[in-house]
């Protein structure tokens, strides 16, 4: 999805600086400026409002230790291929210290993807519902870091300490809130906690860099990238391709950016959100901690132009050990699911990692069962039906908590269907499990009023999903015996549910 966004960012601005152009042009010729005043023309560089500057007097940091991939690793490894102990000192507002506890692989060493069920707790008692987030900040790789310093040529100040200094009057907010805070900062620990050198940068990045360099090559071809009319050949040199700025750097090697600028021409870190999968008695250890579970698939894959990309997160995740440290944020889903509906008839849809939030909801409901049983001891508790419906590619490979579903359907009503595109010649999605159950799905979410929760992906599958429940609706049943929906009908009944809340979908 963020490259769709990215492209959207690109078409607005391509629509934007036309206008703005011509707004400028209207503004200066209603209200011309003073005599011997001129407006900045576009090539010329304003001068930062933040910039980096040496500490004075006799500081010292803690020498820079590389950190050496696998350097810990061996056969008899507590923690096989977790070879980074990390504890995030980051004064980030806002965030609550988790501990890693578990950062599990759950698929085959052999398959192709790499999903973890990553566990932190917090000693906090934190309340959370459903569909609610964890944001996680992740860091640079040291040894990208270190490659960007040689990039700059940044060696000889790259350890040594530095402070933020505004250069107006009056300063505008620090692009990093709390960095006078953070203890022994310098440049490489700047680079590696709060600086974004592996993102894709935005076509400002392009005229800014182009300040940088003598090279006339250089700076015609960077400026022709920030101009819209080239807005497609961005978008293919940047986005299609995840060309990061380490690259693009890289490869304009004559762009030498100084360090003092460093914050205000290099992105900051922004964090990244997982859905949260404990609910219910899973919310909580035995000690009493506050628990939060989540499934990350980790981001590695080969581009256009063959090159292997991985996700800044989910690398920085990926080599984690228990007893690691990080700084997250709770943050609250799209779900809302009342106590109404989660004990009403549910279907819940969510293939690959989409099935976190909705392993929250089922856990969720359990608990809402257990204290009704405790409470009213032999009555059989007023809960509805649930289907839960997992898509993956082989089941031996990614059927995620599948023995959570064995565990929960002995508390609630729950019925579990699954669609492994892979295990069969034919391949099987979610959407062709609904159209196979038309008479199920008709039942719970017509006949019961029930509600539908589609999680996951949100490239092709919500729509395919969709139009599957809109035939459902047309053949599954009929309102009135004999007089099944017409398409118009299915489709105005859908809508009906989405405007009071029974169909709701998280995807990413």
């Amino acid at each position: 999805m963020t490259h769709l966004v990215l492209f959207h960012n690109y078409r607005l601005e391509a629509t934007f600086l036309p206008w703005m152009t011509d707004f400028r042009k209207q503004l200066l010729d209603r209200h011309p400026l003073p005599e011997g005043q001129h407006p900045i023309p576009d090539d010329v560089q304003l001068p930062p409002k933040w910039t980096l500057q040496a500490k004075e007097g006799n500081v010292s940091v803690p020498a820079f230790k590389p950190v050496v991939e696998n350097e810990h690793q061996t056969h008899s490894d507590e923690y096989p291929g977790l070879h980074h102990l990390d504890h995030d000192l980051r004064p980030i507002p806002h965030t609550l210290s988790a501990t890693l506890t578990q950062n599990r692989r759950v698929t085959p060493q052999k398959h192709w993807q790499d999903v973890r069920h990553i566990t932190l707790t917090v000693p906090e008692s934190v309340s959370y519902v459903p569909g609610d987030m964890i944001t996680i900040t992740p860091k640079t790789s040291p040894a990208d870091v270190q490659a960007f310093i040689d990039l700059m040529g940044w060696n000889d100040q790259a350890d040594k300490p530095i402070s933020l200094v505004p250069t107006g009057d009056i300063p505008s907010p620090p692009p990093i809130p709390n960095l006078d805070s953070y203890p022994s900062l310098t440049l490489r620990t700047l680079l590696i906690d709060y600086l974004d050198i592996k993102g894709i940068p935005r076509r400002s990045f392009f005229s800014t860099i182009a300040h940088y360099t003598n090279d006339e090559m250089h700076k015609e071809r960077l400026l022709e990238l920030t101009n819209p009319e080239y807005l497609d050949e961005l978008w293919d040199y940047t986005t299609r391709p995840r060309r990061s700025i380490l690259e693009i750097l890289d490869e304009f090697h004559t762009v030498k950016i100084p360090w003092q600028h460093a914050i205000s021409v290099l992105p900051v870190m922004r964090a990244r959100q997982f859905s949260i999968a404990s609910g219910g008695s899973r919310k909580k250890t035995a000690d009493g901690k506050t628990q939060f579970e989540l499934l990350v698939a980790i981001v590695k894959y080969q581009t256009v132009i063959k090159r292997i990309r991985e996700g800044v997160c989910t690398k920085y995740l990926s080599v984690l050990r228990p007893g690691s440290t990080l700084k997250v944020q709770l943050q609250p889903g799209g779900l809302n699911s009342s106590i109404q509906q989660l004990t009403a008839a549910t279907v819940l849809i969510g293939p690959g990692t989409g099935i976190a939030p909705l392993r929250s909801m089922l856990w969720e409901k359990a608990a809402l069962v257990q204290a009704f049983r405790e409470q009213n001891p032999g009555v059989n508790p007023p809960i509805g039906p649930t289907v839960l419906l997992y898509g993956g590619r082989n089941q031996e490979s990614d059927f995620f908590f599948e023995n959570d579903w064995t565990e929960l359907s002995k508390i609630i009503p729950l019925q579990v269907l699954t669609a492994f595109s892979r295990d069969q010649q034919r391949k099987v999605y979610v959407q062709d499990t609904v159209r196979e159950n038309f008479p199920l799905f008709f039942s719970l979410l017509h006949d019961m009023e029930g509600s539908v929760y589609i999680c996951g992906s949100s490239g092709r599958m919500p729509q395919a999903v969709r139009e599957a429940l809109i035939e459902a609706f047309q053949h599954g049943g009929a309102p009135v015996p004999g007089h099944p929906f017409s398409r118009a009908q299915a489709e105005e009944y859908l809508i009906g549910m989405e405007q009071i809340g029974r169909y709701k979908q998280e995807t990413w």
